[in-house]
Order: structure tokens, then C-alpha cells, then sequence
């Protein structure tokens, strides 16, 4: 590979549009325990209407509403009470003309009644008269049998990630069991005769620990991915090759950390060649550059560049979302984010998409700065700033949109 490649990159934009591999996880039977952030795979529908009885959403009185009508503090509408509803419980009775019964919130309306009035606006002038001050519409006061969902009505449609209210939701209708995407089986391969595992106790000169992967890891893991780190490959002919081809029938997703050097580059992109297709070599970002795109044998590979935190950086943009994608999920859940004034100038260049880590402290946005092969850049970090393509650079004092990380 020639250094012509960074001359055709493509933007992120292309590759988020343009790299779409058709692979999907299979499904399998998902325990609703287990089901949080899993994407179904198909819509999951009621089983019955929800909540399945008409019930009070406050407490007060059932009452047709007819009979509060013109009610006010100066001339109150007085019904008989006729009983009172016990949570859990069937309604002993039904509500006649001029009555009314006492309704716990939650309770079951009675027959006959078609609304519920507040305990705010009556009072028990005496025993077994109730005055009412405030009129009612019908239906105030009351959910509907099939208010939260009617029978057959979507619970959680297919492709989004199953969140905690949607467990809830899912628990009410009783449903206890999803069939749901698999999680995606993501191999991390570390290429580099300097990188040794994390355990290593003590270092020799030019050696480092494998911090990368572990760090890959991690975002697979939050993007609902099975992380499978898959071992360090020597600098040596055919190594690699042989590692992918190894790893490729096992996974749904491969990961290689390539190395920053132009050699290690070529080594990669020429090991992949071998036995895939390459979609692009070269991504026009900051960091993250050299980063190689490939399907092998149906699964799709990106190739990332060794120094930690471009590696990181352009998975966060391009490896997350794709993690997501064959999970089911077309449209990953937006991080968390927030607005905040830059606290200096950042200098880009035209037609590259730059993404800068940020402190944010009390609304101001700070850039934090430093080689791309250190990690404590983004440790320190509490999100970033994108400076999209067209851009050369943003003023200090812009507001900007600071993705956070979780």
C-alpha cells in the first residue's frame, strides 16, 4: 500500500453511509432478567390489554359524571356513599344515580361509574353523604382498560434496545421471555513484537503492556458486544494472515490493532487483501487516520491504528455503531451530551473531521491535547467536540455539543 492511500480517504460520513456489512447476529431466547440493552428481533407485542381493567388514577371517589355537574364550593353536589373499593380487590357493587364509592388509587372502577373526582373537592358532610365541589368530565381520573396497550399493540418494536422501562413495560404484560439478537462476538487482535500481555510484571526496553485491547474491550462491552480478545501476533510473514483466518469463523466482528508505522500498515492491509476484500484504507479523521475497513468471508474487519487513543477514538465513531448494527440495531442510542463554551481556539483542516477530548467544568469546555499514543489523554477526558469536515478550526468562546462519556 502506497502513501496514495490517505490521498483517497474517505470521509466518516461516506464510511458510516457506504460500509454497511449485511451481517446480523442469530436470535435466541433472551430470560427478561437478562434482556436489558438486548435488541429484539421482532416487535414484541400484548399478550392482553394493559393494564387490563379500567382503574383510578387518584384517590377520591367513582362517580358518574352527570352527577357533579354545576358543583362548586357555593353549591355542591351531596351523593349517597355506596361503599369503598379495596385495592386488589372486585368492586362489591355498582355506582347508581346520585351515589358514588370510595376509590384507593389504582382501585378498579365499579359499573356504572365514568369518572373519578379528587379527594381534594369533597368532603363527608355527614355519615354516608359526601359533598363534592368540583365538577368532573367522563373519563377524569380514570385509565382505560387498554390505555397502556391494547391487545396485540407494540411493546418494544424490533431493532432498538430494550431499556429499563421497557422491561417494566414488558413485566406488566407478562411477558418473561424475548427472542432477541445475539450479542455480536467481537475478536481484538494485538499485531507487534513490542506489545506483551498486561500481566507482563516487568518490562524490557521498547516493550509495552497491551492497553489497547483491554480498552477495545471495554466499548464492545458497553455497546452490547461479547469482547474476545484473541491474543498478540509477532511482527513475522503470515502471522497475521494466519491469526485471521483462524479467528474469522468465530467471530461477527474482528478488530485488529495495527500499528502506527507505515510497515505495519501494509503488513495488515496485505494479510486482509489476502483473504477479503478492503473497503477503504484511510478515514479522514483526527485521530485515527490509517484506519482500514474490510469484509473477510462475510465478516466485517477493521483494521485501527496501534497508538491508543486514535485506536479508541475512531471505534468510538466507526467500530461502536457497526457493533450495534450487527446486533440489529440500525440506529445506536445516542451517548449522553451537553453544551458547553470553548475555553480556546481549535485549529482544523478543511475537509477532516477532528475530534478533540474535553474537560467540562461549570458550562466551559477545555481541550485536552497530547501524542496520540497516550491513553491518559482520554482518562482525563469527560467526552468531546467534534469539528466537522468543512470547518478550519472554531473560536474560542463557540458553543459546541460535547458528547459525554458514560
Amino acid at each position: 500500500m502506497s502513501g496514495r492511500e490517505f490521498f483517497t480517504a474517505r470521509t466518516l460520513a461516506e464510511v458510516r453511509e457506504g460500509f454497511r456489512p449485511a451481517r446480523r447476529t442469530p436470535a435466541e431466547r433472551v430470560p427478561l432478567a437478562r434482556a436489558l440493552r438486548r435488541v429484539p428481533v421482532a416487535g414484541i407485542t400484548a399478550p392482553a390489554d394493559l393494564p387490563g381493567f379500567a382503574r383510578s388514577t387518584v384517590d377520591g371517589f367513582a362517580v358518574r359524571a352527570a352527577d357533579t355537574y354545576g358543583a362548586s364550593d357555593g353549591l355542591p353536589s351531596y351523593l349517597d356513599l355506596l361503599g369503598a373499593v379495596r385495592m386488589g380487590a372486585e368492586p362489591d357493587g355498582a355506582v347508581r344515580p346520585g351515589g358514588c364509592v370510595a376509590m384507593p388509587t389504582g382501585g378498579v372502577i365499579p359499573d356504572g361509574a365514568d369518572a373519578v373526582v379528587m379527594v381534594e373537592y369533597t368532603a363527608e358532610t355527614m355519615p354516608g353523604t359526601i359533598e363534592v365541589t368540583r365538577p368532573v368530565a367522563p373519563g377524569a381520573g380514570i385509565v382505560r382498560a387498554d390505555e397502556d396497550v391494547a391487545r396485540g399493540g407494540v411493546l418494544a418494536p424490533a431493532g432498538r434496545p430494550l431499556r429499563a422501562p421497557d422491561l417494566g413495560f414488558l413485566a406488566a404484560a407478562g411477558v418473561n421471555e424475548i427472542s432477541a439478537h445475539r450479542r455480536p462476538r467481537v475478536a481484538i487482535v494485538s499485531t507487534g513484537d513490542e506489545v506483551v500481555p498486561p500481566g507482563t510484571a516487568r518490562l524490557t526496553a521498547g516493550q509495552v503492556r497491551d492497553a489497547t485491547a483491554s480498552a477495545l474491550a471495554g466499548l464492545v462491552a458497553d455497546a452490547g458486544g461479547e469482547p474476545w480478545i484473541a491474543g498478540i501476533v509477532p511482527d513475522e510473514p503470515g502471522a497475521l494472515k494466519d491469526r485471521l483466518a483462524a479467528v474469522l469463523p468465530e467471530s461477527d466482528l474482528v478488530v485488529v490493532s495495527a500499528g502506527s508505522s507505515v510497515g505495519a500498515r501494509d503488513e495488515t492491509a496485505g494479510a486482509v487483501a489476502a483473504i477479503g476484500q478492503v473497503w477503504c484504507h484511510g478515514i479522514a479523521i483526527k485521530p485515527g487516520k490509517p484506519t482500514l475497513l474490510a469484509e473477510c468471508s462475510g465478516v466485517p474487519l477493521i483494521g485501527l491504528p496501534g497508538n491508543p487513543l486514535s485506536a479508541l477514538v475512531v471505534f468510538g465513531q466507526v467500530g461502536v455503531p457497526l457493533v450495534w448494527r450487527i446486533a440489529g440495531c440500525e440506529n445506536p442510542p445516542p451517548q449522553p451530551s451537553t453544551r458547553a463554551r470553548l475555553s480556546r481556539d481549535l485549529a482544523s483542516a478543511a475537509g477532516r473531521l477532528d475530534v478533540v477530548q474535553v474537560g467540562v467544568r461549570d458550562g466551559v469546555a477545555e481541550p485536552i491535547f497530547g501524542p496520540s499514543a497516550l491513553l491518559s489523554v482520554l482518562a482525563r477526558a469527560d467526552g468531546y467536540v467534534i469539528v466537522p469536515e468543512p470547518a478550519t478550526g472554531l473560536d474560542a468562546g463557540t458553543e459546541v455539543e460535547v458528547t459525554l462519556y458514560r
